[in-house]
């Protein structure tokens, strides 16, 4: 979900989404290369991002990718059920108070 909703910021080479997500979460969350990679393959077979070579700033040949109609549509499903689990956890950590 993370990946997705990186690349739903624009078009970015692996490293870039690492970054990015680093950065938006205030430097608590760190995608790891050895995860980051692998997850990429994955979401690119689901069709979610494409990818194409380009030019960075430190390479001269950098894998970019961006989200593809049926990444954005993946990205509100998966949205909705990190929302519907959030909720979930917050009933079981702090229950009503006539429930305890």
């Amino acid at each position: 979900m993370l990946v997705l909703r990186a690349l739903q910021w624009g078009p970015q080479h692996g490293h870039g989404i690492g970054q990015a997500i680093r950065q938006r979460s205030d430097e608590l969350l760190e995608v790891e290369t050895g995860s980051l990679y692998p997850a990429l393959h994955r979401l690119e077979t689901q069709g979610w991002p494409k990818s194409g070579w380009g030019i960075s700033e430190a390479n001269p040949r950098a894998k970019y990718y961006r989200l593809t109609a049926a990444g954005k549509a993946q990205l509100s499903r998966e949205q909705d059920r990190w929302s519907r689990l959030v909720d979930a956890i917050g009933r079981v950590m702090k229950p009503a108070a006539n429930q305890e």
